[in-house]
């Protein structure tokens, strides 16, 4: 359970927002004071920080500045009653994670508060890289095969560096795993890391999201925003499925890495930017750029160094250790003794062709064992799951969920009605989907996305894109 401090000196605002994200599951402490929170951070382990800019004695960026001295990879939202928000922007500039004009949204902040718990994981939860049984994580990179002993060295060459690093690899290969481990291992480990998905964030808002945007940029632009790249300044920017990125927005990026600025939407002001680069991509960009879809330049400025994650197929020795890590994982995370598994079904899945990877891996053991009743897995097990992943009547739902769902339905409706397109279909059954497990999980979207198999951004993508209202309220906290 992620645990939130508010610093805020509105006793009514502590309250009621504090019973909306218990409401939320999240673990809440308050403050009502800056001296008071920062004793509450300097004492406590804490997920994430909401910080109100006007308190009594030590002013809201003072507060800031002494939390980011005391964690540096600690997320905070920054929140401001009043019309300027000079104090906010320079916050979110000096690493905020971003800030709300109070009275703010709930939807809207719930959604931020999601996103940044998730960064701080990403920022404070080692990746262990080629590890051992004995020192087990959730997050590690397991294989001994040839091809993952060459991107461990490579992890460890690049990582002290402040190289560009391109990651290529298929899909469910392990990309963000990689990426956190050269950014977490690297100079710039106590820096923020922002993780961008350049397929998740609609093509219309990602311009925006990437280098923020001025007042009157355009209709709705109320107020200046930071973008994501500026408010990583001193860190790491990771820019996954950058080969999907459109290529209008992919000369602004060329240009931020050949002379490290950039420029807000609708401002005149170029804003220097000290950020290290980190890009995957699952596509070959060599084609995209014979078929006009990707900037020949910016390919060359992202390989300075290029780690390339082998299929599973062609390392079928690590099907063993990555076997065993994840029943450890998903052991402890259902609470169950671990069953282990036979040797006889072993076998089987180094005969499997493995077309989602490592995601896949982990997912088939993950159903395994919600349905083991207490003995080891056995090929009977695997291959009913295998089956039914390799049959189109059941909709596998991992990080790449929406195709699937597409190939799903272009094989079991051979004839859609003229009134509704292949999209419209693909689109309605995956938003069922996101529907149906926030109903199960009553609205907990860390619990959605654990019974989807996505990550949490993943999720909140699904949600923003099929207009999801997960809120009935339209309660706004003053």
């Amino acid at each position: 359970m992620a645990k939130i401090l508010i610093i805020d000196d509105d006793d009514q605002l502590r309250i009621s927002f504090s019973k909306l994200l218990t409401e939320e599951h999240y673990d809440v402490v308050s403050a009502a004071s800056g001296e008071a929170g920062i004793e509450i951070v300097s004492t406590t382990s804490l997920d994430l920080v909401i910080l109100d800019v006007r308190l009594p004695g030590m002013n809201g960026l003072d507060t800031f500045k002494e939390i980011k001295r005391l964690d540096a990879t600690l997320p905070t939202i920054i929140v401001t009653a009043f019309g300027t928000t000079d104090t906010a922007i320079e916050a979110t500039k000096a690493g905020a994670f971003d800030y709300l004009l109070k009275p703010f949204d709930i939807p809207e902040m719930l959604k931020l508060i999601t996103q940044a718990i998730d960064a701080g994981y990403c920022m404070r939860t080692p990746v262990q890289v080629d590890a051992e049984p004995a020192t087990y994580s959730p997050d590690a990179i397991v294989g001994q095969s040839p091809g993952m002993q060459k991107v461990y060295k490579t992890i460890g060459r690049v990582a002290q560096t402040d190289a560009t690093v391109l990651i290529q690899g298929e899909s469910g290969t392990g990309k963000e795993l990689v990426a956190r481990a050269v950014y977490q291992h690297g100079i710039r480990s106590d820096k923020n890391f922002s993780i961008i998905n350049c397929v998740a964030i609609p093509e219309n808002l990602l311009e925006s999201e990437l280098f923020g945007f001025e007042k009157g940029a355009f209709t709705g632009a109320a107020r200046r925003h930071i973008g994501k790249i500026e408010q990583a300044d001193g860190g790491t920017v990771f820019l996954d499925e950058i080969g999907d990125m459109p290529i209008s927005i992919q000369a602004k990026i060329l240009r931020l890495l050949q002379e490290r600025c950039i420029e807000r939407l609708g401002g005149d002001e170029t804003i220097p930017v000290d950020v290290r680069i980190i890009a995957a991509t699952n596509r070959d960009l060599k084609s995209a750029i014979t078929q006009g879809l990707f900037r020949e330049d910016l390919y060359f400025r992202l390989k300075v160094v290029t780690i390339e994650l082998p299929p599973l197929r062609d390392r079928t020795e690590d099907i063993k250790p990555l076997t065993a890590h994840y029943l450890e994982r998903f052991s402890h995370e259902l609470k169950i003794d671990n069953p282990g598994i036979r040797e006889e079904a072993l076998d089987l899945l180094k005969k499997y062709e493995w077309p989602g990877n490592v995601r896949e891996l982990a997912n088939l053991i993950h159903k395994a064992l919600i349905f083991n009743r207490g003995n080891p897995l056995s090929v009977s097990d695997l291959s009913q799951i295998i089956r039914k992943q390799e049959t189109p009547g059941e909709i596998s739902q991992d990080a790449n969920q929406e195709e699937t769902i597409r190939q799903w339905i272009h094989t079991c409706l051979s004839h859609p009605s003229g009134d509704h397109s292949f999209e419209f279909f693909a689109d309605t059954i995956c938003a069922m989907a996101v529907e149906e497990a926030l109903k199960i999980s009553n609205g907990n979207r860390s619990q959605a996305a654990r019974l989807l198999d996505i990550s949490r951004p993943t999720l909140h993508a699904k949600i923003d894109k099929y207009g999801i209202n997960t809120i009935s309220s339209t309660q706004v906290i003053r």
